[in-house]
């Protein structure tokens, strides 16, 4: 079973990026990324489509709806 917070850290990770540069991105603290890297928190709309720009991934990969990285 998917999990999106694994996912999200996973495409960090991939990235090479920190939780800061992320958390900035978003606008959001870093705690507050941080609790969404630990499933404490769910990400708002704005914040997913945020994260599928940032990762450069489609929403649907984002969110495990697909196993296409791109987007279309």
């Amino acid at each position: 079973m998917f999990v999106f917070f694994e996912h999200l850290r996973k495409l960090r990770y991939d990235n090479g990026s920190t939780q800061k540069q992320v958390a900035e991105f978003l606008k959001i603290t870093e705690r507050s990324y941080q609790k969404l890297e630990a499933g404490a928190a769910k990400p708002s709309y704005d914040s997913l489509i945020a994260l599928a720009d940032f990762f450069d991934v489609s929403l649907d990969y984002l969110v495990g709806r697909s196993d296409v990285k791109e987007r279309r």
